[in-house]
């Protein structure tokens, strides 16, 4: 949790600093940032893999084949980085303008989107390795490592983009920058973590083709489950900038709000419970993963609900902080960050659970659910409410709601009901982690 809350205030200083330059900046940088969550899912899809695997194999006391998953999602992850940071500096311009945007928008979003996509390689790396070690049972390296890179990256955001202690603004590009030297810093240390100072863990030439078809059938769903995530907001941005200007700025620092507030508490206890059901099913206890699955998300039910309900009544003092630059979008922001305090709970039921069938290696669930979701509810009905009957942002408000409930629904019925366990003892045999029991 403590490194989520630390990634995520990089990205809300980053809102900060935009939001003093103008609108536009705003505009630019959250549409430029839809296409950097591209190495985001790619990276969180090879990670979930290797946290799943991982996870498993350490309570299966499988060293061997851990060594194997985790130096294979690393060098997937880092290939899949190119072309993602070649389309980044080449196409940054045309990329921006598939939404409608015009102008300035362009040219900032183009600038921003190139800086940061270069170093998607980076990202991917860093992504799986850390989430190699938490599979493992250590939180506390990456946490760390994570740390200082996003203490790098807000520092550098500030100085860069403001221009403060003499050195000269450089607005976007500054804040672009700044990440970008995040994320190389971030991956650097944690090879080296690993390498050089991780007891139980260790990078290895990649040689097994099970390992690592198992990687991808993990990871593909999960990729696909971002993609369509990432894929939707276009469409969606789209509806938004239809509306106004300062309501695509409001829904930017309204989620910004919620991502900063209530993100990092759902995010780590996924995290967690996909090491702890892992491990439980590594070590041949499918009974007491189920019981970590549901504990975990009754946790989270809890704590990031009560925070949700804070987050509705304190919405109006809060967004104020980021939409100083933008005066307009202070109603829509506060709107937007209302709905997703109310639907917070709903959020950490899905976040959580879909992280315990992670865990599991059970990652088509949550892909139903995440694509359901974000086409029928999400832009769905934004469409239908929004713009067929009028409702405008109200319209939106509802959708963002619902794609929620709807999601949180799925992924507890696929929990309940779904041979998850039986899933992952058979991979794990099929890798030679365990021995295959018959039926």
């Amino acid at each position: 949790m403590a490194s989520q809350t630390l990634r995520t205030l990089m990205r809300t200083v980053d809102v900060l600093v935009t939001a003093t330059f103008s609108p536009a900046a705003v505009v630019a940088v959250g549409l430029a940032d839809l296409y950097g969550r591209v190495p985001l899912r790619i990276g969180m899809g090879f990670g979930s893999a290797a946290i799943a695997l991982a996870s498993q194999d350490t309570g299966a006391d499988a060293d061997a084949n851990r060594a194997e998953a985790v130096s294979s999602a690393v060098l997937m992850g880092l290939l899949a980085g190119v072309p993602i940071a070649l389309c980044g500096v080449f196409l940054g311009p045309p990329l921006i303008r598939l939404f409608g945007a015009t102008g300035d928008t362009v040219t900032l979003g183009a600038t921003y989107l190139g800086v940061v996509l270069a170093t998607a390689p980076a990202r991917h790396v860093s992504l799986v390795a850390s989430r190699a070690l938490q599979g493992t049972g250590d939180t506390r390296t990456p946490m760390y490592v994570t740390g200082l890179a996003n203490v790098t990256n807000i520092g550098g955001s500030l100085v860069f983009g403001l221009g403060l202690f003499g050195v000269a603004s450089y607005g976007v590009l500054g804040v672009g920058a700044a990440t970008a030297v995040s994320n190389v810093l971030s991956a650097a240390l944690l090879l080296v973590a690993i390498v050089v100072f991780a007891d139980d863990l260790a990078l290895v030439r990649p040689r097994d083709l099970v390992v690592a078809r198992q990687l991808v059938t993990v990871a593909a769903p999960k990729i696909a489950e971002g993609f369509a995530t990432t894929l939707a907001e276009f469409p969606f941005n789209a509806l938004l900038l239809g509306f106004g200007t300062p309501v695509n700025a409001g829904f930017q620092i309204g989620r910004r709000v919620y991502q900063q507030v209530t993100g990092p508490l759902s995010r780590g206890y996924r995290t967690a419970v996909g090491v702890l059901v892992g491990q439980s099913l590594g070590d041949g206890d499918p009974a007491e993963a189920r019981y970590r699955g549901w504990a975990t998300t009754g946790l989270a039910a809890l704590t990031v609900g009560g925070v949700g309900l804070a987050l509705v009544a304190l919405a109006p003092d809060v967004v104020r902080l980021l939409a100083a630059g933008s005066p307009d979008a202070l109603p829509y922001a506060t709107g937007f960050a209302r709905v997703y305090g109310l639907t917070a709970v709903f959020v950490a039921v899905f976040t959580v659970l879909s992280g315990a069938l992670g865990g599991a290696s059970e990652t088509r669930i949550p892909l139903f659910a995440r694509v359901t979701g974000v086409f029928g509810g999400l832009v769905g009905l934004t469409y239908v409410l929004g713009v067929a009957l009028g409702w405008g942002p109200l319209g939106a408000y509802v959708a963002l709601g619902t794609q929620y409930v709807w999601m949180a629904a799925v992924a507890v019925v696929g929990f309940r009901h779904s041979d998850w366990a039986t899933r992952a003892a058979d991979m794990m045999a099929e890798r030679g982690s365990v021995e295959a029991t018959d039926d």
